[in-house]
Protein backbone atom coordinates (compact mmCIF):
# COMPACT_ATOMS: atom_id res chain seq x y z
CA UNK A 1 0.00 0.00 0.00
CA UNK A 2 1.33 3.45 -1.14
CA UNK A 3 0.43 6.43 1.63
CA UNK A 4 1.38 10.48 0.56
CA UNK A 5 1.13 12.90 3.80
CA UNK A 6 1.12 16.28 3.17
CA UNK A 7 1.55 18.34 6.50
CA UNK A 8 2.02 21.60 7.58
CA UNK A 9 3.49 22.40 11.03
CA UNK A 10 4.49 25.61 12.80
CA UNK A 11 5.95 24.23 16.37
CA UNK A 12 6.77 21.02 15.23
CA UNK A 13 3.56 19.10 16.60
CA UNK A 14 1.76 18.16 13.22
CA UNK A 15 5.56 16.63 12.33
CA UNK A 16 6.02 14.56 15.19
CA UNK A 17 2.34 12.80 14.47
CA UNK A 18 2.73 12.60 10.65
CA UNK A 19 6.71 11.11 11.15
CA UNK A 20 5.30 8.65 13.96
CA UNK A 21 2.46 7.79 11.65
CA UNK A 22 4.58 7.20 8.60
CA UNK A 23 6.82 5.15 10.71
CA UNK A 24 3.46 3.18 11.82
CA UNK A 25 2.51 2.59 8.06
CA UNK A 26 6.02 1.31 7.21
CA UNK A 27 5.82 -1.26 10.45
CA UNK A 28 2.98 -2.37 8.13
CA UNK A 29 5.39 -2.85 5.02
CA UNK A 30 3.48 0.19 3.47
CA UNK A 31 5.07 2.80 1.40
CA UNK A 32 4.84 6.18 2.82
CA UNK A 33 6.02 10.03 1.41
CA UNK A 34 5.75 12.90 3.65
CA UNK A 35 5.59 16.55 1.83
CA UNK A 36 5.25 19.63 3.69
CA UNK A 37 2.86 21.77 1.77
CA UNK A 38 5.91 24.50 1.61
CA UNK A 39 7.59 21.99 -1.12
CA UNK A 40 4.76 20.26 -2.95
CA UNK A 41 3.10 20.81 -5.96
CA UNK A 42 -1.04 20.33 -5.59
CA UNK A 43 -1.19 20.51 -9.33
CA UNK A 44 1.70 17.72 -9.22
CA UNK A 45 0.08 14.76 -6.76
CA UNK A 46 1.89 11.28 -6.76
CA UNK A 47 0.02 8.58 -7.10
CA UNK A 48 -1.35 7.20 -3.75
CA UNK A 49 -3.73 4.70 -1.84
CA UNK A 50 -4.26 6.90 0.28
CA UNK A 51 -4.03 11.01 0.69
CA UNK A 52 -3.69 11.99 4.24
CA UNK A 53 -3.82 16.18 5.25
CA UNK A 54 -2.25 17.32 8.64
CA UNK A 55 -2.31 20.99 9.42
CA UNK A 56 -2.91 23.37 12.80
CA UNK A 57 -5.92 25.25 12.92
CA UNK A 58 -4.21 29.01 13.23
CA UNK A 59 -6.87 32.41 12.99
CA UNK A 60 -9.45 30.07 13.51
CA UNK A 61 -9.28 28.29 10.56
CA UNK A 62 -7.21 26.08 8.64
CA UNK A 63 -3.77 26.85 8.61
CA UNK A 64 -3.00 29.51 5.54
CA UNK A 65 -0.24 26.87 3.40
CA UNK A 66 -2.77 24.05 3.86
CA UNK A 67 -5.90 25.73 3.01
CA UNK A 68 -4.13 27.31 -0.38
CA UNK A 69 -2.61 23.46 -1.20
CA UNK A 70 -5.98 21.83 -0.47
CA UNK A 71 -7.77 24.51 -2.79
CA UNK A 72 -5.22 24.08 -5.80
CA UNK A 73 -5.36 20.22 -5.55
CA UNK A 74 -6.08 19.06 -9.38
CA UNK A 75 -7.18 15.21 -10.48
CA UNK A 76 -8.36 13.97 -7.12
CA UNK A 77 -12.03 12.98 -7.79
CA UNK A 78 -12.92 9.96 -6.33
CA UNK A 79 -9.43 9.18 -4.23
CA UNK A 80 -9.65 8.45 -0.98
CA UNK A 81 -8.50 10.73 2.08
CA UNK A 82 -7.74 10.92 5.94
CA UNK A 83 -7.17 14.47 7.60
CA UNK A 84 -5.49 15.58 11.32
CA UNK A 85 -5.85 18.61 13.13
CA UNK A 86 -4.34 20.03 16.19
CA UNK A 87 -5.58 23.35 17.41
CA UNK A 88 -5.38 24.65 21.01
CA UNK A 89 -9.06 24.91 21.40
CA UNK A 90 -11.11 22.44 23.33
CA UNK A 91 -14.26 22.07 22.31
CA UNK A 92 -13.78 23.17 18.50
CA UNK A 93 -11.61 21.99 15.60
CA UNK A 94 -11.02 22.22 11.76
CA UNK A 95 -11.82 18.68 10.54
CA UNK A 96 -15.12 20.36 9.15
CA UNK A 97 -13.56 22.73 7.20
CA UNK A 98 -10.69 20.92 5.75
CA UNK A 99 -13.41 18.18 4.92
CA UNK A 100 -15.57 20.47 3.43
CA UNK A 101 -12.45 21.96 1.14
CA UNK A 102 -11.72 18.52 -0.37
CA UNK A 103 -15.06 17.42 -1.08
CA UNK A 104 -15.21 19.98 -3.20
CA UNK A 105 -12.35 18.21 -4.72
CA UNK A 106 -15.03 15.28 -4.89
CA UNK A 107 -12.42 13.41 -2.51
CA UNK A 108 -13.83 10.33 -0.20
CA UNK A 109 -12.82 10.43 3.30
CA UNK A 110 -11.61 7.62 5.32
CA UNK A 111 -10.79 8.86 8.68
CA UNK A 112 -10.16 11.94 10.73
CA UNK A 113 -7.69 12.51 14.17
CA UNK A 114 -8.26 15.76 16.12
CA UNK A 115 -5.71 16.67 18.89
CA UNK A 116 -6.05 19.44 21.08
CA UNK A 117 -2.41 20.68 21.81
CA UNK A 118 -1.58 21.13 25.52
CA UNK A 119 1.23 23.67 27.00
CA UNK A 120 4.49 23.53 25.54
CA UNK A 121 2.95 23.65 22.07
CA UNK A 122 4.98 26.04 21.26
CA UNK A 123 8.69 24.10 21.68
CA UNK A 124 6.62 20.84 19.85
CA UNK A 125 5.68 19.37 23.01
CA UNK A 126 1.92 20.07 22.91
CA UNK A 127 0.30 16.73 21.91
CA UNK A 128 -1.59 15.43 25.25
CA UNK A 129 -0.99 12.49 26.96
CA UNK A 130 -2.15 9.12 25.14
CA UNK A 131 -1.53 10.71 21.51
CA UNK A 132 0.07 7.67 20.64
CA UNK A 133 -2.98 5.33 21.60
CA UNK A 134 -5.16 7.44 19.44
CA UNK A 135 -2.76 7.50 16.65
CA UNK A 136 -2.65 3.62 16.97
CA UNK A 137 -6.46 3.47 16.50
CA UNK A 138 -6.46 6.24 13.65
CA UNK A 139 -3.72 4.11 11.94
CA UNK A 140 -5.55 0.99 12.03
CA UNK A 141 -8.57 2.76 10.38
CA UNK A 142 -6.12 3.72 7.99
CA UNK A 143 -4.73 0.93 6.93
CA UNK A 144 -5.48 -1.07 3.76
CA UNK A 145 -4.81 -4.98 3.39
Amino acid sequence: MKYVIYYWSRYGNGKKIVNALSEKLKEKNAETKIYNTEEADPKSIPNADLYIFSAPAEAFNVQKNMRKFMKKLEGMEKKEYAIINTHGMKKKNWLGKMEKLLTKKDMVKIAELDYHVVDGYQTGNGLPKGWEEKLNQFTEKIWKN
